[in-house]
């Protein structure tokens, strides 16, 4: 009996010692044995990784027995995804081999940051924006990154969306596709709407908050985003994927892929099609678009040419709702826009825009050392949004009434935009020892034609169809060019330089709505410089800090409004400090920013002799603040990963200006008030979000080809002010609400992934709105305020489906 009690013992301790003891490690090098420093190394099926050290090494303990997928990968190198059976400790040497065929890495490199860039950033790769995209627009595919706000006209993310990074507007943060420009040369902004289902080709996005680095086309002035769609697929597919949601929803695409041919030619397309009612009342979206990418690639060369188009129409929700109506449940879908039709709201008062993009990337290893990557681009735009107005002047649109008695009329207007964006953009990128360095910079014109356009009158007057009501013309040409030189100083230390120089030309000419003539011209010159310094001790650490200057142009509503003067460019002066870790289980990440702003422009209330209003130069304001993110792995099956960002948002002292109607009721004056210290708008103190994941199946022959995750996602967004009054009553309420995503894959031979997934978003029902405006003045003695406010939906559904062939 003993004997057998023994033996039973032995087993017990030989069982518990294998499953304690179970480890993995290893050394990456390449075909002429030299080390790779921080490759990538992940056990899929653990959901386990680490990276390699400055000799190659790794290791990763604690594991599970059994036999698992491991895939190493590393930027110019094929990756390589072996079998490897865990049962006690290993020591296995991976060799990887250059890629000799595939450059879509090199296309970013010179606008993007990495490991040695001192400078603050967040990368996602294809899988973390697939469990994300639910059909709905880029900024609600980000919105879980730190200092990330988005909103929604429609209150779904389906239609006009917007996102601001550390309390940045849209017009402030700078956007490439394959470090092509994206922003809206006049407005600087970006149209979401108009490239629906963009996410669903894109392959990753890097974020990098702050100035960043020197990048293409609009100035980074709190952030930049940047998307890589230029990846070759080396397998054929396709893919079918459909969403069906509250509101109606409908999103159904299809993708498609040749594979990497004989010949070295390779195709890639998605055609979507998105439609929904939206949340609030008549927000509806009807969307299609297209994306179609062909690639030829040698043994040192890429040569690419990627259209992709984007129709959208949506029923304007652009007014909000009122403040005491957004704050119930039956209310708060009131949209006005339409409503000055007698009886029905106008059927047709849309948003109607297309835009198509074309790009041509070719690059080239010119030497071991050197790459070369040129681009050229087409960006064609051309739609309109219509309205009906009630009891217009028929001198508003420089018209004769048909006679004395008719002064006035119902009329539709359509606000046309036709324009043209073209140019190009280079870099030459050099790699060896010590030394990376980049030289780039770009060339675009934007040509484009703003115009009014009357459909309908109820009296005609003496307008003819076709006829202009106003029009503009307006030439744009922006040049920059840029030098970036990371420098290893020491073993683990790097120091990071980067020179910008950006010229720009902008000449309007023509009148507005008001019958104003609006011509003028303006030549700018910046200089924007960057430095900084990496600290790299081991493979999982790293210390960075840096200084960057960053000039912005006023955007073409900045300088209408101030005619006959010019405004002053605004200038931000931008100072990063962080430490990022990246340890067996989890990543850390905590960063310190300042950015203090010269001459920032901001509406104060003050108005143009037309009434509309001034955004002033204001002297000083600044942000400051404390970013932290990150994730551990608490169990097997359980996973943490959450961010905060705590920040004090201040305008040092400007003069605000409001409207006085006690001073003539006919006509208002206005009165002045010295604000001290007030927040900047739109800039909540604190933005907070985590993700608790749970996969339950992840050992076993089952896991090989099931996974199932639930995940609970929540976000906090503290109270904003509305405007820059830092008036207590003009505020946006504190909000948080929660999403929860189920996702379950099977992988097979025929049919290689199978998915279906569920999203029940705001899960426990907020009432919040994400974005607001304000009207602030004095009437009878006493301040008023006028709010609109841009509520999005209580709980609603997505069921999304995909199947990969």
């Amino acid at each position: 009996m003993k004997i057998k009690l023994s033996i039973a013992a032995a087993i017990l301790l030989l069982s518990s010692s294998v499953w304690a003891q179970v480890s993995l490690r290893g050394k990456i090098s390449d075909a002429a044995g030299q080390p790779l420093v921080g490759a990538n190394v992940w056990l899929e099926e653990l959901k386990r990784g680490t990276t390699s050290d400055r000799f190659g090494g790794f290791s990763l303990s604690d594991l599970s027995p059994g036999t698992f997928q491991i895939v190493i990968s590393y930027v110019g190198y094929q990756d390589l995804v072996e079998k490897v059976e865990l049962s006690g400790t290993h020591e296995l040497a991976f060799v990887l081999s250059e890629k000799t065929y595939n450059m879509d890495a090199l296309v970013v490199k010179s606008t993007r940051a990495d490991r040695k860039t001192p400078m603050t950033y967040s990368n996602l790769n294809a899988e973390q924006i697939n469990k994300n995209n639910q059909g709905q627009d880029v900024p609600f595919i980000l919105q879980w990154t730190p200092s990330a706000v988005v909103t929604s006209d429609a209150g779904t993310g389906i239609g006009y969306t917007g996102i601001r990074i550390r309390g940045t507007d849209a017009t402030r943060i700078n956007v490439t596709i394959n470090g092509i420009p994206l922003n809206d040369s006049e407005s600087q902004g970006v149209f979401w709407v108009n490239m629906p289902d963009f996410a669903s080709s894109t392959n990753d996005v890097q974020i990098q908050r702050g100035v960043g680095t020197s990048t293409n086309g609009a100035a980074a002035f709190g952030a930049s985003i940047n998307l890589n769609t230029a990846k070759v697929n080396q397998d054929a597919y396709a893919e079918v994927n459909g969403t069906v949601g509250s509101f109606n929803t409908l999103r159904s695409n299809v993708q498609f892929g040749t594979g990497l041919l004989k010949n070295g030619f390779s195709v890639d397309g998605r055609l979507s099609k998105i439609s929904s009612d939206g949340y609030i009342d008549r927000a509806s979206s009807d969307l299609n678009s297209y994306y179609l990418s062909a690639a030829w690639t040698g043994k040192n060369q890429l040569l690419r040419l990627n259209v992709f188009s984007g129709h959208e129409i949506t029923y304007q929700a652009w007014n909000g709702v009122p403040a005491n109506l957004a704050n119930d449940w039956d209310t708060r879908t009131y949209n006005s826009a339409g409503t000055e039709k007698p009886g029905e709201p106008y059927h047709n008062e849309v948003d109607d825009y297309r835009q198509t993009h074309y790009q041509l990337i070719f690059n080239r290893a010119v030497a071991k050392s050197w790459n070369l990557n040129l681009a050229l681009h087409y960006t064609r735009g051309l739609g309109f949004y219509e309205q009906y107005k009630a009891e217009e002047s028929f001198s508003d649109y420089n018209l004769l009434p048909p006679n004395d008695s008719i002064q006035s009329t119902d009329l539709v207007r359509q606000l046309w935009l036709d324009n043209d964006f073209y140019g190009g953009v280079y870099a030459l990128t050099y790699a060896k020892g010590k030394v990376d360095f980049s030289l780039g910079g770009g060339y675009n014109i934007y040509d484009g034609r703003h115009y009014g356009k009357l459909p309908w009158l109820q009296y005609s007057g003496d307008y003819a169809p076709g006829d202009k009501y106003y029009q503009s013309t307006s030439l744009k040409k922006d040049f920059n060019v840029y030098a970036k030189l990371n420098y290893q100083l020491a073993r683990n230390l790097y120091a990071y330089g980067d020179l910008q120089v950006r010229a720009i030309n902008y000449v309007l000419k023509g009148n507005d709505r008001q019958k104003r003539d609006i011509s003028l011209e303006d030549q700018l010159r910046f200089f924007n410089p960057k430095f900084g310094l990496s600290y790299l001790p081991n493979s999982r650490s790293t210390w960075y800090t840096s200084f960057a200057v960053a000039n912005r142009e006023p955007n073409r509503d900045d300088y209408l409004s101030a005619l006959p003067n010019a405004p002053r460019p605004e200038r931000l002066y931008n100072t990063e400090a962080g430490y990022k870790y990246a340890g067996k289980k989890g990543a850390l990440e905590l960063n310190v920013f300042h950015m203090y702003y010269k001459d920032q422009l901001a509406v104060t209330g003050q108005i143009n002799d037309v009434g509309a209003p001034i955004k002033i130069n204001i002297p000083q304001s600044y942000r400051l603040g404390i970013e932290l993110s990150g994730g551990y792995q608490l169990s097997k099956v359980l996973r943490f990963q959450g961010n905060a960002a705590w920040s004090r948002n201040k305008i040092v002292e400007f003069t605000e200006f409001v409207d006085d109607y006690d001073t003539d009721f006919n006509w208002l004056g206005q009165k002045e008030f010295v604000r001290k210290l007030p927040d900047l708008a739109l800039s909540p103190a604190l933005i907070a979000g985590v993700e608790l994941a749970f996969s339950p199946f992840q050992n076993g022959t089952w896991a090989e080809k099931q996974n199932l995750t639930l995940s609970l996602l929540s976000r906090y967004v503290g109270q904003q002010y509305i405007d820059n009054s830092g008036d207590a009553s003009n505020v946006l309420e504190a909000y948080t609400f929660s999403d929860l995503r189920i996702v379950y894959q099977h992988k097979g031979q025929f049919l290689r992934q199978v998915e279906l997934s569920l999203w029940v978003n705001n899960l426990f029902n907020a009432m919040y709105a994400s974005n607001a405006w304000s009207y602030r003045y004095l009437y009878e003695g006493q301040g008023a305020v006028d709010q609109g406010m841009y509520p999005m939906a209580g709980r609603n559904l997505m069921l999304g489906g995909k199947v990969r062939f």
